[in-house]
């Protein structure tokens, strides 16, 4: 017998209840071995921790779908779960339709892995600590890495999410950017708040910022931290010198994901600064607990002729 707390998101009470319940009665309908206890924002479940996760599924499938639509009728809930809401197994579909979505974002965005190696990633982060997640622009690298993160937020697998990347970019130079230093940086760190933008409402991103639930900063501020009970993504990792990524693993606590992300064909390093993202490659290949995920043109989900533009590229590297 489990028992868990459902908390909602994105949807008011009201809108997933009904008015007396009547909205929630058929959802208690489709779960008669759960004990369902709806109060404000928290749903209590207690049963079978299969039905329970099951729940918290549907759960997750209506309030997408209200943010899609704008509204959750009662007709709308039954075609959800299955016309005969008494039956335990009806509604599967559904839930098994949720089953690779990582994230419901805002306006009802549904955030899935899309190809075979995001879906690779995905599995992997289940059964390692630490991942890699290697291959060319487009692939989706960064945006799968902030959803699973976010995931594990909002399932409470983590109290935090730490985002980072090297203050480092082709042919520009930090000091000559105007403005104090996190105007400075905020440009380098975009690509995370455009990820985090998606996934996240405004008034509880700026929450989770102010209360540094979510943490995003140059990795050169990583130094002498440790990184504990937290979901930890290096962005742009080929740009990170060894002693900067040697410094970056280390900060690793006993309770942490570390996604690594990075692209080795547009290394932006000087010359004489080799990438410490090629030389973890070499050194950590192999080891228990950390795996290797190597995307390619395929991967690529952006316009048609990004995947074209890499495959150029790809095929004259040399």
């Amino acid at each position: 017998m489990s028992e868990k707390k459902i908390v909602l998101e994105d949807i008011a009470p009201i809108d997933l209840y009904g008015v007396n319940d009547s909205k929630l009665g058929l959802i208690k309908k489709r779960f008669p071995n759960l004990k369902i206890v709806a109060r404000g924002e928290v749903i209590k479940a207690t049963g079978e921790a299969e039905d329970i996760n099951q729940l918290e599924m549907v759960v997750n499938v209506l309030t997408a779908y209200f943010n899609r639509y704008g509204n959750l009728t009662e007709n709308a809930i039954e075609q959800i779960l299955g016309k005969n809401t008494n039956s335990r197994n009806n509604g599967s579909e559904a839930v098994a339709e949720s089953d690779d979505i990582l994230v419901f974002g805002n306006s009802g965005l549904i955030i899935k892995a899309r190809t075979p190696n995001q879906r690779r990633i995905v599995e992997s982060i289940k059964k390692n600590d630490m991942v890699f997640a290697i291959g060319p622009a487009g692939t989706g690298k960064t945006y799968t890495a902030v959803a699973l993160a976010v995931r594990a937020l909002k399932n409470k697998e983590v109290k935090k999410i730490i985002l980072t990347r090297p203050a480092v970019e082709a042919g520009e130079n930090l000091g000559f950017l105007p403005g104090a230093l996190k105007e400075k940086l905020d440009p380098y760190l975009q690509p995370l708040y455009d990820a985090l933008d998606d996934m996240i409402a405004p008034e509880k991103l700026s929450y989770y910022i102010e209360n540094r639930i979510i943490q995003i900063a140059p990795l050169a501020f990583m130094r002498g931290r440790t990184l504990d009970n937290a979901f930890v993504i290096l962005d742009e990792a080929q740009n990170a010198t060894q002693g900067q990524l040697k410094m970056f693993l280390t900060r690793m606590g006993s309770s942490a994901k570390f996604l690594i992300t990075g692209d080795i064909t547009q290394i932006d390093l000087p010359k004489h600064q080799p990438s410490g993202l090629i030389q973890a490659m070499k050194l950590l290949n192999g080891i228990n607990g950390i795996e290797f995920i190597q995307l390619d043109g395929n991967d690529v989900i952006r316009h048609k002729l990004v995947k074209k533009i890499v495959e150029i590229y790809e095929t004259n590297a040399n």
